[in-house]
């Protein structure tokens, strides 16, 4: 058996964030990583940083993914610098495009009500009308009838930064272990035993970060993780010459010139197949939006399947029958990357979540049912 600091469960983009920062932070960490038998959501990411639409009615989401943006620049650096990765971050701002005077309505209202929201803390946004985006998005098409921008918003490759944070992770001693399954499981508190085929190890700190695979995973250690799939669908075209540098909700442009088209969401279960009326309106409204993209082929597809809490926003919390043991479950791997390697990780290492994040327990779905 195998002593060390800390045990991460999840080799994706989140698990591989939490365990990044608990290396650096000088814990002996071993991530766990089922491999590609697992359902990857952070292979299919469309790689956003998004700020503007989350926490509608949940402001601690809010600050906890602006925080992470703020915290974006400092960890790309590092990656960087350690490791000659770079996750392509760019944070020029980004926008939401609509279509129709409805769509434009709904929008200011909705960011109306999360600057209402933020109180003193504050969220920066501007409606934008078709003569103001032409300028930031040369070439938009006439049906965009406007758009919300926040100076937050930016995007980055979410297999480079995957790549970044696990070559990071075992530069800095971390021990990784892949294609493996965890066979048992043991909890007391402040000491967790996995199995895993010949591996065994054991430590005072576990963190859950296995995506749909938490659902089974954290009743084991007295937590819960009531999450479901959610599939989304992505194009992506031949490379094209640099058009424009800021990211839309539904159409970015990547480092290497491809133009990503995406944001489908579908409750089909455990199905990462493809269907082609979802992918051509997807392809509709991205050519409404920039007419010029009919002109590219289509070169990729793929289908993945995002980690949804009930409510959509992330689910953090530390066990109260066994102490040390921990979960993390978000669909937001990449806008998430900052705060989970930079904060998320150093209250693990410190034994305890801050009272900031109790907002995030799954507590908050203990609602007694009516008579």
């Amino acid at each position: 058996m195998q002593r060390i600091d800390a045990i991460v469960i999840g080799g994706g983009l989140v698990g591989s964030a939490i365990a990044y920062g608990l290396a650096r932070a000088g814990l002996k960490t071993a991530l766990i990583d089922e491999g590609d038998v697992a359902f990857r959501a952070s292979r299919g990411n469309f790689g956003l940083v998004w700020v503007q639409s989350k926490g509608l009615g949940a402001p601690h989401y809010q600050r906890w993914t602006r925080r992470s943006a703020e915290e974006w620049p400092k960890l790309a650096a590092e990656l960087v610098a350690g490791t000659g990765i770079d996750p392509a971050l760019e944070q020029p701002g980004g926008v939401h495009l609509c279509l129709s005077d409805q769509e434009l309505d709904e929008r200011r209202a909705r960011m109306e009500q999360m600057r209402a929201e933020a109180g003193n803390f504050g969220f920066d946004y501007r409606m934008l009308g078709p003569s103001e985006l032409k300028d930031m998005l040369p070439r938009l098409g006439p049906a965009v009838v406007g758009a919300s921008w926040t100076p937050y918003d930016g995007h980055a490759n979410s297999l480079y930064l995957l790549h970044a944070l696990h070559n990071g992770f075992v530069q800095r001693g971390g021990v990784y272990i892949p294609n493996r399954t965890i066979d048992y499981a043991a909890a007391q508190p402040n000491d967790f035993r996995l199995g895993s085929g010949a591996d065994e190890v054991a430590a005072p700190k576990i963190v859950l970060a296995a995506g749909l695979g938490n659902a089974k995973l954290a009743p084991l250690f007295g937590l819960r993780a009531p999450v479901r799939p959610q599939r989304g669908q992505i194009l992506v075209t031949e490379r094209a010459g640099r058009v424009f540098d800021m990211p839309t909700t539904t159409v970015r442009q990547t480092v290497e010139g491809g133009i990503m088209i995406g944001d489908s969401m579908e409750d089909v279960g455990f199905d990462t197949s493809q269907r082609p009326d979802v992918m051509a309106a997807m392809a509709e409204r991205a050519v409404l939006s920039f007419p010029w993209l009919a002109e590219l082929q289509v070169v990729r597809a793929w289908a993945a399947l995002r980690v949804m809490p009930p409510d959509g926003t992330p689910i953090y919390d530390e066990s109260e029958q066994f102490p040390g043991a921990f979960t993390a479950n978000c669909h937001s791997g990449v806008t998430l990357a900052g705060a989970h390697a930079n904060v998320f990780a150093a209250m693990v290492a410190a034994g305890a979540l801050a009272p900031e994040m109790v907002p995030f327990s799954a507590r908050r779905f203990d609602v007694p049912q009516a008579a």
